[in-house]
């Protein structure tokens, strides 16, 4: 794998990594993660494999404003600015020797809202996408976490910044300023779905309480055509940690793969 770096529109530099198949490349994939994410975490690295294994090179990158290899601030983060890297990385991967086409395009949360925005921004660029447990609105993304944790918002609002520990760095505090879900409010990916006319993968978990099932249906069911698939694993959670998830979500996104016609 080739280690890769290129800057945003903002002249943040962004690091990610080419994946390459072991036979013949298809296709290119771009890749990214979510919210607080790296191109390291396990899930990451399943969906990575599972392009791989079925032919597609893969250029998974961090995105800005997390913690990883990119530059920005954490608390700087924004559903926005998360877009605008993929919007960037997938403008300047068409450019490289190394790019072949068709491109897909896949992400986790964030960057699963990220992926299916930027096919209905530029749905001429994209022969697929695979949005894992897609933030679908900000709307939608406050009416979870209410759900999951009644009051959350307002508490959120009031004490002016949101505190969390890591689960993937453990004495990691994340501190996301009360802006974080102001900004979620100007993003909905339901009134352009329309433009989703390529195959279309989709996937969560039971236990998502940050995208669940009844969200990420109402996307499924906007997609003006047949050629999509929502698969929806049962007991798995939002952040897929465990070897039987991860195996999962690599197993049913590469059936899925190996057997999309992106001539449809």
């Amino acid at each position: 794998m080739q280690k890769l770096t290129l800057q945003n529109r903002k002249g943040q530099n962004i690091v990610g990594i080419l994946a390459e198949p072991s036979g013949e490349t298809i296709g290119t994939c771009v890749l990214e993660h979510g919210w607080s994410g790296k191109k390291e975490q396990d899930h990451m690295v399943a969906i990575q494999e599972a392009f791989t294994d079925n032919g597609w090179q893969v250029f998974n990158f961090d995105a800005t404003n997390s913690y990883n290899e990119s530059d920005g601030d954490f608390a700087d983060s924004r559903l926005g600015l998360h877009y605008e890297d993929m919007e960037d990385v997938c403008k300047w991967a068409q450019q490289q020797e190394w790019f072949v086409g068709p491109m897909a395009v896949s992400g986790h949360s964030m960057g699963g809202y990220a992926t299916a925005r930027y096919a209905e921004d530029h749905p001429e660029d994209v022969a697929l996408i695979a949005p894992i447990a897609p933030v679908v609105s900000g709307t939608l993304t406050t009416e979870s976490k209410e759900r999951r944790e009644p009051g959350m918002i307002a508490k959120w609002k009031e004490e002016g910044v949101l505190l969390r520990e890591s689960a993937s760095a453990p004495g990691l505090i994340k501190r996301a300023p009360f802006a974080v879900h102001e900004e979620w409010l100007n993003h909905d990916l339901l009134p352009n779905a329309d433009k989703l006319t390529m195959p279309v993968f989709l996937l969560t978990g039971t236990d998502d309480g940050s995208c669940p099932p009844d969200h990420v249906q109402q996307l499924f069911d906007a997609i003006p055509h047949d050629n999509k698939v929502f698969e929806i694993i049962e007991d798995a959670p939002h952040t897929y940690r465990t070897k039987e998830d991860l195996e999962e979500v690599k197993k049913r996104l590469s059936g899925w793969l190996s057997d999309v016609s992106i001539f449809q």
